[in-house]
């Protein structure tokens, strides 16, 4: 096995323990709004816990990775964010558990930052596009930690001890990976925190980002919703549409690759958004079971691709750091995703969810306007691969 290979695996690996570690905590999420006696209310705003504390960490996280390079913060992040999902498993209270999700969402904040900063990287030293690749394993890592948290539920191990399996688990991919981690050399200089003004292609790129996240939340938040009470799917086939979008969504991760490599960045934006509009406009137009389903996998397939393409131009800009870069892209996207679920059920509750989801189909065509124009960056990442 050759050493880019290597290291292209370890990556991959680090990719693969975040999805899995995130999968585990949302497949037992049932459990501990009985175990703690939590209402629908109660547990929607413990759910806000993840993405403050993946805020409150974005401006340090991108400053970290650039002052003390991607090899060690993914280090630190990779022990950290598995070692507090068993936390989550004995939280007492609501209050403990919330405090402990903003704790978790820092760590998996600081493990999406570098991990992806380490993925720039390897495709630098691929001289290819290879990210949505990364991004895919962290999807397939999603199915299997939802299959062991089934397969934990049905042998009724209860959550902290499901949990500590899989923080054992995270650190064995750990001592594998860690010694073909990139190493990227720390700057001495970095002008300080991501608090600042964004150049021109970090910002269209951002906002590329916020729409593609807006698009991702409405679907994971909203698609079971949208099959029962819109389409009005048979009990059974509720989540029909959800499973259909995360189908296709995996799959794009692994092909997008290619077709990006023979089309370029802009030209598959351009794509994605159009297979994102037509999918959505094709399940408000026509609310059946059938149709809706050829939707979703349209949209999945469409937004497969979005953010990793948005983390590669960000990571090639010559303007900044990638790690910097990549932190202001995810600040600026991240707002989509924080912010696009709650929006579609304030639009619903004024008009309709067919309208809200209309709302997030003209998300999805501005990712193509955003795309109009090339991208054109170099890469600056400096590597040492001893």
């Amino acid at each position: 096995m050759t050493l880019n290979l290597k290291r292209r695996v370890a990556v991959s690996a680090l990719f693969f323990l975040s999805g899995l570690c995130f999968s585990s905590w949302a497949s037992r999420i049932p459990d501990i709004k009985v175990k703690l006696g939590l209402s629908e209310g109660q547990l929607g705003g413990l759910l806000l816990g993840m993405p403050i504390g993946s805020l409150i960490a974005l401006p340090l996280v991108g400053w970290l990775v650039d002052r003390f390079g991607s090899r060690s913060i993914v280090i630190i992040a990779a022990i950290l964010y598995p070692l507090v999902l068993p936390l989550i498993g004995l939280a007492p209270s609501f209050w403990v558990l919330a405090c402990i999700l903003i704790i978790y969402g820092m760590s998996g904040n600081l493990l999406n930052i570098s991990m992806n900063t380490q993925a720039i990287g390897v495709e630098s030293m691929y001289g290819k596009t290879i990210m949505a690749s990364f991004h895919g394993l962290w999807s397939l890592a999603g199915f299997t930690g939802g299959a062991i948290g089934a397969f934990m539920i049905n042998w009724k191990l209860n959550p902290f001890m499901h949990f500590c399996l899989i923080t054992l688990l995270s650190w064995g991919i750990i001592a594998f990976a860690y010694r073909f981690t990139i190493i990227q050399q720390g700057r001495k200089s970095t002008g300080g925190l991501v608090l600042r003004k964004p150049d021109p292609l970090i910002l269209r790129v951002g906002l590329i980002a916020l729409c593609g996240m807006m698009c991702e939340g409405c679907m994971f938040d909203w698609s079971g919703v949208y099959f029962q009470n819109v389409v009005q799917a048979e009990k059974a086939l509720v989540t029909a549409g959800y499973i259909a979008f995360m189908s296709t969504m995996a799959l794009g991760r692994f092909i997008s690759d290619y077709f990006t490599d023979r089309l370029g960045t802009a030209r598959m934006l351009q794509i994605s958004s159009l297979l994102i509009t037509a999918g959505l406009v094709l399940s408000i137009v026509l609310p059946y079971l059938v149709p809706a389903i050829a939707g979703f996998l349209l949209v999945g397939l469409g937004v497969s691709s979005v953010i990793p393409l948005t983390y590669s131009v960000a990571g090639k800009a010559n303007t900044l750091s990638p790690g910097i870069a990549i932190a202001l892209v995810s600040s600026i996207g991240y707002f989509g995703f924080l912010f696009g679920p709650p929006l579609i059920g304030f639009i619903a509750e004024i008009f309709s969810l067919r309208i809200s989801f209309a709302f997030i189909a003209c998300m999805g065509a501005i990712i193509g306007v955003l795309a109009l124009s090339s991208f054109t960056a170099k890469s600056t990442p400096q590597l040492d691969v001893r």
